[in-house]
């Protein structure tokens, strides 16, 4: 571990943690030049566990023992910062003392993805990172075997999106769909039934859905207000809705994957 106490907020070393509740400046910025910020410790460390790289770390005095811990024998510099310095550089309290540089794993293509998966969770157009993040860790806690996300979704790997979901977007496969047509021919190829959550009509209750499972299913959810877009709506073979009571129509994003995700975990 390379220990280095800095400082000087305009110190180049910090230049990865700058701006950090700047949600539009990161979501261009990271995924551009091959980074994200991996926060807490805890988030670290599964990090770490997954095969991802820190090319640095971002430390307050009372977490060096810690991340000392955490790293092993990786050389990765570590940057040692007063709090007060912390705070001006990300824009925020760093309230857990630990932020690390990580460096993004290449994506996988759809089909590896989902070839030995039998329940896959499919969003599309996302733009909250509460709610990837919220969604992943349905798909980690309730038995999803990966996810997919479309091209215009947040990002998995931003901050906020990884802390909500507790560092389970390291433990869930998943990667970004390119082309939309493409990743439907992929699923259907590998036998997937395609079942978009939306409110129809025509829709099939999700307890009737459930109890005549197909073998592989690929669960479709759309943004929050806007739902499924028609072209996402058109490629599923089935449009399952959750019944509801109490006049709500619908719920949360993320609670709704974690409903259907339970009600369809295969079974053990």
């Amino acid at each position: 571990m390379d220990l280095q106490h800095v400082t000087d907020i305009d110190d180049p070393r910090l230049d990865d943690y700058r701006g950090l509740t700047d949600t539009a400046l990161r979501a261009v910025r990271e995924p551009a030049e091959g980074l994200y910020i991996a926060e807490t410790a805890k988030v670290i460390e599964r990090a770490l566990a997954a095969g991802h790289e820190p090319r640095s770390v971002l430390v307050s005095a009372r977490r060096v023992d810690e991340v000392r811990r955490i790293l092993g024998e990786r050389a990765v510099p570590v940057l040692v910062v007063p709090d007060e310095v912390a705070e001006q550089v990300t824009g925020y309290q760093v309230h857990r003392g630990a932020l690390a540089a990580m460096r993004r794993p290449a994506l996988a293509p759809v089909a590896d993805v989902v070839r030995d998966a039998r329940l896959v969770l499919v969003l599309e157009n996302l733009g909250d990172h509460t709610n990837v993040g919220a969604a992943f860790r349905a798909a980690a806690g309730l038995g999803a075997d990966a996810v997919l996300v479309s091209a215009r979704c947040a990002d998995p790997l931003y901050r906020r999106s990884v802390r909500v979901s507790m560092g389970t977007v390291f433990q869930v496969p998943w990667t970004r769909i390119d082309e939309w047509s493409s990743a439907v021919s992929d699923l259907r190829e590998q036998g997937f039934d395609i079942a978009a959550l939306a409110l129809s009509d025509t829709a099939v209750d999700l307890r009737l859905y459930a109890a005549q499972r197909p073998e592989k299913v690929a669960l479709l959810f759309g943004a929050e207000g806007d739902g499924l877009t028609r072209t996402a709506l058109d490629s599923a073979d089935t449009v399952v809705t959750i019944p509801m009571a109490g006049g709500v129509d619908s719920l949360n994003v993320a609670s709704a994957a974690a409903v259907a995700l339970w009600a369809l975990a295969p079974a053990e």
